[in-house]
């Protein structure tokens, strides 16, 4: 367990009858991720008005995602064992969030971090992981396996980083058994507390499968009736599905990772990349959230399966992300139209919705 909670403190403020209390203080930013807003859908698709579609904004941690919980819970594993030491390096393959979330504990807690990198890697991300003080260690295109996927490549030269580098940690997360605890430590207790008894799905994007199997672990014993559904993208492997060049990231890979257990998903969809990109655009200008490349394709899903349950059901989906990360790419028109994607007209994204077939993994 981390050793990172902090007690909350509570300062009354005299004289103010509107305002009591102040809390969630923290001694520092590692201590600062999780408990992040829920919120309601309202005009994204017709099925928010019969249907209770909230979106977790995982985006809210301090640096804008997720993948800080899965950081300061592995840095804290790290420690409690004597695997990262005062003055160590941590040195991951990252295609962004998690790497600028080693880079967040890192510059807290005095440590160098390297993040191996390829041309996927957004301006906006490397920039980011540079403004942390990481340095960047660029694995070359020509490395890429038969699919196109750099992964592969990213992480044997982690590997071969942390072979020669003294007093250095590489936690691994794409392998790392400790990857899902963080989930079922922050994100699945967090929904818990939210929810309380009522809670009928949750979906969440699957690349590491880090969050979906921590969430999944802790909330099938939770709620006995839950669908738990993943989302991964066209072109990659892990739903089964064929595999192909794609440029989303956050979600896909182009191998299984040991962490997915298949028998507790319920189901999972395979997300376009057009349908996804049109879902971001359309979450920013009619729900005004501007959210990550996943976002889209996990949202596209959510309201599908929203489409297939009762009415006045609760329906949760997990947002990585924030959008600016992506402000060159997914939300540039020119970069839309120069890879081959389509922003569709907003009115037809429940008909390209309905298309979607999810894939069953248990009766």
């Amino acid at each position: 367990m981390p050793t990172g909670q902090l007690n909350e403190h509570k300062l009354s403020f005299q004289g103010h009858q509107n305002i009591s209390t102040f809390s969630w203080l923290r001694e520092d930013v590692t201590q600062a991720v999780g408990m992040v807003p829920t919120v309601s859908l309202q005009s994204l698709h017709p099925v928010c008005k019969t249907r209770f579609c909230h979106i977790k904004l995982e985006s809210c941690n301090p640096g804008g995602s997720i993948k800080e919980k899965n950081a300061v819970y592995l840095v804290d594993d790290a420690e409690a064992q004597g695997l990262l030491k005062p003055g160590g390096t941590i040195i991951e393959s990252s295609s962004g969030n998690f790497g600028i979330g080693l880079a967040i504990v890192a510059a807290a807690r005095g440590y160098r971090v390297k993040i191996v990198v390829d041309a996927k890697t957004a301006p906006p991300m490397r920039r980011m992981l540079l403004a942390y003080g990481a340095e960047l260690v660029d694995v070359p295109l020509s490395e890429a396996d038969a699919g196109g996927s750099m992964q592969k490549a990213r992480m044997r030269k982690a590997k071969e980083l942390a072979d020669t580098t003294p007093n250095s940690w590489y936690p691994c997360q794409h392998l790392n058994p400790v990857n899902t605890d963080a989930h079922a430590f922050y994100t699945a207790k967090e929904i818990e507390e939210t929810f309380g008894d009522s809670l009928d799905a949750v979906v969440v994007g699957v690349s590491t499968a880090g969050q979906i199997m921590g969430i999944a672990k802790h909330l099938k014993k939770r709620y006995p009736a839950i669908q738990v559904i993943g989302v991964d993208v066209l072109g990659s492997v892990i739903m089964g599905t064929p595999a192909s060049p794609y440029k989303m990231t956050g979600v896909g890979l182009s191998f299984i990772p040991p962490n997915l257990d298949y028998q507790l998903l319920d189901a999972g969809y395979v997300v376009p990349e057009s349908l996804s990109y049109t879902v971001c655009h359309a979450l920013a200008q009619r729900e005004g959230l501007l959210l990550g490349a996943s976002t889209g394709a996990i949202v596209s899903a959510g309201l599908h399966l929203a489409t297939q349950m009762a009415p006045g059901s609760r329906i949760l989906m997990i947002n990585p992300d924030r959008g600016d990360r992506y402000l060159e790419t997914v939300y540039d028109t020119a970069w839309i139209s120069q890879n081959g994607f389509e922003i569709y007209p907003f009115e037809n994204i429940p008909s390209h919705i309905a298309r979607l077939n999810p894939i069953r993994f248990s009766a």
